[in-house]
C-alpha cells in the first residue's frame, strides 16, 4: 500500500461527492422557478439513497465475481471488504476503491433525475433510483471496469463515459419519453431563474471533475497528471467553442451557454482523459461544441422529447462522442486510429456505446413499467400546473417563486 495514493483518492473521493450538491445548484439555477426545489431535492435525496445501495449490494454487484455481465454478493453489505491491502493489484486497499466508486454511483443516477424534474411522481421516482442502481449501473461498472465483458474487449473509458453519461444519458431520454413532456404556460420561459446557483454550481463540478478524471488513475503518477491537465483543457476549449456558437446565433453573451459548453468538454474527455494527449484533448472540446450545440437542437425539434434540463443532450450524446473520439486520438499505446492507422478500437467503442445504450434504454424501460404497475409515473397536471415546489415541497430554492414574496409584491402594487 502506497500512503500518497491512498490520500489521493480518499481527496478524489470527496470531491466526486461534492459533484452531486454542484449538479444540484446547476440544475436549480437553471430550472423553473415552479420545479427548482423538486430539482435540487431529487439530487439531495439521491445523497442518501445511493450510497446505502452500494454498501449493501451495489459494490459487490459491480466487482466481485468473474461474469461477464455482472459480479455476485461476496461482498454484500462489504462482507470480506479489505481495508489494508488491494485484491486488484492496486496501491490503495479494496476499501478505499469501494469507497471512490461508489461516488460515481451517486453522480451518475443524479444526473438522470434532470431530464424529467417537475413532473415526475416523486415515490415513483424513489423506486426507480435504487432499482436502477443496481440493474443498470452495477452491471455497466463490472463489464467496463470489474472484469466484464467490455473491459475484457478492450474497450476504452478511463473515467466513465459509458458508466456515467451514456448510461444517464440515455436512461434520462427513456425516462422523459415514458413520463411525457411537460405542460406549457405561456407565462413560463425556460431561461434559468438564478444565474448565481448555475455558476456555484458548474464550479463545484468543473472543480470535482479533477477527482472524478485525475482519480480514475487510482495512482498518483504521469497518468493522473496527464488527466488532470486534459480535464481542465477539453473543458475550456469548449466553453470557449460553445460560447462563440452561441454569440454568433443569438447575438448575446450568455453565461449559462459559456457554462453549458464547460460541462459538454468535461464529458466529452471523461473516456478519454488518461488515453490521450492534451492537444487531441483541445480537439476534443472544440469538436464536441458544434455537434452537440446543433445535435441536441435538431434532435429535440424533430422528435419533440422534453429532456428538461439536458441531461440526454449534455451527456449521452457528450459521452457518445466522447467514446467515438477516444479511439480517434488515443495514444499507440491504447491503439488509436491516429497513432496506429487501425480501425479495431473504433469497433470495439462502437459495441460498448450500442450494449451501453441498449442495456440503459432497455432496463429503464422495464423498471419504469414495472413501477407504473403500481404507482403512476406522473404527477397530476393540477399539481404540476400550480407547480410541484409548492404542493409537494412547500421551500423555495428562488425568492421570486414563494407565495409570500408574490403576495408581499402585490401588497406593494396596490398602495
Amino acid at each position: 500500500m502506497n500512503t500518497g495514493d491512498i490520500v489521493w483518492i480518499l481527496v478524489s473521493s470527496a470531491l466526486v461527492w461534492l459533484m452531486t450538491p454542484g449538479l444540484a445548484l446547476f440544475y436549480g439555477g437553471l430550472a423553473n422557478r415552479n420545479f427548482a426545489s423538486n430539482t435540487v431535492f431529487l439530487s439531495v435525496i439521491v445523497l442518501g439513497i445511493a450510497p446505502l445501495v452500494w454498501v449493501i449490494c451495489g459494490y459487490s454487484l459491480a466487482f466481485s465475481g468473474h461474469g461477464l455481465l455482472i459480479g455476485n454478493f461476496k461482498h454484500f453489505l462489504l462482507h470480506g471488504l479489505t481495508y489494508n491491502h488491494s485484491t486488484f493489484g492496486l496501491h490503495i486497499p479494496d476499501a478505499a476503491y469501494m469507497l471512490f466508486q461508489g461516488m460515481f454511483a451517486i453522480i451518475t443516477v443524479a444526473i438522470i433525475t434532470g431530464s424529467v424534474v417537475g413532473r415526475m411522481n416523486l415515490k415513483a421516482m424513489l423506486l426507480f433510483i435504487p432499482l436502477w442502481l443496481i440493474l443498470v449501473y452495477a452491471p455497466l461498472a463490472h463489464m467496463v471496469w470489474g472484469g466484464g465483458i467490455l473491459q475484457r474487449m478492450g474497450a476504452l473509458d478511463f473515467a466513465g463515459g459509458d458508466v456515467v453519461h451514456i448510461s444517464s444519458g440515455i436512461s434520462g431520454l427513456t425516462l422523459a419519453i415514458l413520463v411525457g413532456r411537460r405542460h406549457r404556460f405561456s407565462s413560463e420561459t425556460d431561461t434559468p431563474d438564478n444565474m448565481s446557483n448555475v455558476l456555484i454550481g458548474a464550479a463545484l463540478l468543473w472543480f470535482g471533475w479533477f477527482g472524478f478524471n485525475s482519480g480514475s488513475a487510482l495512482t498518483i503518477n504521469a497518468t493522473a497528471i496527464l488527466a488532470f491537465i486534459n480535464t481542465n483543457i477539453a473543458a475550456a476549449a469548449a466553453l470557449t467553442t460553445w460560447f462563440l456558437l452561441d454569440f454568433i446565433k443569438t447575438g448575446k453573451a450568455r453565461i449559462s451557454a459559456a457554462l453549458s459548453g464547460g460541462l459538454v468538454g468535461l464529458v466529452v474527455i471523461t473516456p478519454a482523459a488518461g488515453f490521450v494527449t492534451p492537444s487531441s484533448a483541445i480537439i476534443m472540446g472544440i469538436l464536441v461544441a458544434p455537434i452537440v450545440y446543433y445535435l441536441a437542437d435538431f434532435l429535440q425539434t424533430k422528435f419533440k422529447y422534453d429532456d428538461t434540463l439536458d441531461a440526454f443532450n449534455f451527456h449521452g450524446i457528450g459521452g457518445i462522442v466522447g467514446g467515438i473520439l477516444t479511439a480517434l486520438f488515443a495514444t499507440k499505446d491504447y491503439h488509436g486510429i491516429l497513432a496506429t492507422g487501425s480501425l479495431k478500437q473504433l469497433g470495439i467503442q462502437l459495441l460498448a456505446i450500442i450494449i451501453t445504450i441498449a442495456l440503459a434504454a432497455g432496463m429503464t424501460t422495464l423498471i419504469a413499467k414495472l413501477i407504473n404497475l403500481w404507482l403512476p409515473l406522473r404527477i397530476p397536471a393540477d399539481i404540476e400546473r400550480k407547480g410541484i415546489d409548492h404542493e409537494l415541497h412547500g421551500e423555495y430554492i428562488s425568492m421570486l417563486s414563494s407565495p409570500q414574496f408574490n403576495q408581499h409584491v402585490r401588497a406593494k402594487q396596490k398602495l
